[in-house]
């Protein structure tokens, strides 16, 4: 590798930022196998990066993004890889390509770097021969009229990458997959040493976790999994269908993360107990209460999540009152014994899953979440008999939607007050329980045993 001698050990670009690499008109080509896979990915990194879109919704096989839909199964499954790994590396992945160029790529010349990004996984961290990547990507640029030009810019930096792959990784190893203001702010709230592990946990495999209704050490050497502190089964690696495992079709689990099925084990016995699961959908914290011996009213104000929701419970041969209605809307004379608000919040908990977060989401976001989420816990207290409990929690890792906010509804409810989670209650997990007895994750806790997701969990009783 050929090193910069004005700072040895950085790579020296020998690329001369864009070039004409000729602009002719060519005629009409045949489809090339992979180049629809590769368009469709540049196309939806495009929206997630450029427009803030959500990843989720476009990679829906039903109503997602058209260039997706349009492909079969082995295509969808090729570009669902690259954009969760190009996600995951983005920062790296970028300085990469600004390490290869002479000179920025023109402003305004985004398809041209999604492009890139696109190509650059492949090689980098996919297995995906090189010269199928490089091909591929050459022939995209040469049938997009903003990029032809820069075709052969696109051939040189991806033989390159293909050359001094080891090299350069080498070189990015140390670099935080986050973006700055999202590590700076964990850097603020759990030191830089806990932030710098947070972003190093989100590029490990992501584990398939699975709540079961009864017996986990049997259902963990049925399924070669492993029985995790909370109960939940692990099964790491896992490489298959989730609905072809036995146990699927006959409802003896679901698949729920090991952080997310904390909550709803907070509010001790509810054997016989009225209570609320608001925002429910997709159901696995409803499914929870109904074994705990609850009678469950779940509460979501979307029509299509709350369809996935029953499907789920029908599955599970589970049965709970379902409503259709927003929550602010919701009155109760009675009350409930009882309510689980896992509430909507900016998910900064589950990049690991969700890549994607990171780049759609910014501050500004957190603080609109955050004030939504007061506004619920707020109207939910209204909806709470004396005596009763809520479990206020969410999957960001952000106090703004945990310990601030909860400090600001204690503050003007004096009728209220926290219930401390005991560190005795939860071993192997003591570390997520904070001084004043909130249940607080991260994914840089539980590595030994594959990660968690990050979450916040607070239970609220009303005298």
């Amino acid at each position: 590798m050929v090193l910069n001698d004005k700072n040895p050990g950085k790579p020296k670009a020998r690329g001369n930022g864009p070039r004409n690499g000729g602009d002719r008109q060519r005629p009409e080509l045949e489809a090339k196998p992979g180049l629809d896979a590769r368009m469709a990915a540049s196309r939806i990194l495009a929206a997630v990066i450029d427009r803030k879109t959500s990843l989720d919704g476009m990679l829906d096989t039903e109503h997602g993004n058209p260039a997706f839909t349009a492909l079969n199964d082995a295509d969808r499954a090729l570009v669902r890889a690259i954009l969760q790994t190009a996600l995951r590396h983005l920062p790296r992945l970028e300085l990469i390509l600004k390490e290869l160029l002479d000179s920025p790529l023109p402003e305004g010349a985004r398809a041209l770097h999604h492009l890139l990004i696109v190509a650059a996984t492949q090689m980098i961290y996919l297995d995906i021969p090189d010269h199928s990547a490089v091909d591929l990507a050459v022939e995209q640029a040469n049938r997009d009229p903003r990029n032809r030009r820069f075709a052969k810019l696109v051939n040189a930096i991806l033989r390159r990458i293909g050359r001094e792959k080891q090299a350069l990784l080498e070189y990015v190893s140390d670099v935080p997959c986050m973006p700055d203001w999202f590590l700076d702010r964990l850097s603020q709230v759990y030191g830089e040493d806990h932030a710098l592990a947070i972003a190093a946990a989100q590029l490990e495999p992501v584990t398939i976790d699975l709540t079961v209704k009864a017996d986990p050490a049997k259902w963990a050497e049925t399924l070669g999994g492993r029985v995790l502190p909370t109960g939940t089964v692990r099964l790491d690696p896992f490489k298959g269908t989730i609905t072809a495992l036995e146990g699927f079709e006959t409802g003896d689990w679901w698949v729920q993360d090991v952080a997310a099925s904390i909550p709803a084990q907070l509010f001790g016995t509810l054997q016989g107990k009225r209570v609320a699961d608001l925002c429910a959908a997709p159901g696995g914290k409803t499914a929870q209460l109904v074994l705990a011996g609850a009678q469950v009213t779940a509460i979501e104000q979307s029509q299509s999540r709350l369809r996935r929701l029953t499907s789920n419970l029908e599955r599970l041969k589970f049965e709970a009152e379902t409503r259709c209605v927003n929550l602010l809307d919701i009155e109760d004379a009675d009350g409930f014994d009882a309510i689980l608000l896992d509430a909507p919040c900016s998910s900064t908990g589950t990049t690991r899953r969700h890549p994607d977060v990171l780049w759609t989401k910014d501050s500004a976001d957190i603080a609109k979440l955050a004030s939504l989420q007061e506004k619920l816990l707020r109207h939910a207290v209204t909806l709470l008999k004396s005596g009763g409990k809520i479990v206020f929690s969410n999957c960001s890792i952000d106090p703004i939607e945990g310990e601030m906010l909860i400090d600001k509804v204690l503050a003007d409810h004096p009728e209220l007050h926290i219930e401390p989670v005991m560190r005795e209650d939860w071993p192997g997990l003591e570390e997520a329980i904070t001084t004043r007895g909130e249940f607080r994750t991260t994914p840089a806790m539980l590595a030994e045993q594959g990660g968690l997701d990050g979450f916040y969990a607070c239970v609220i009783a009303k005298t």
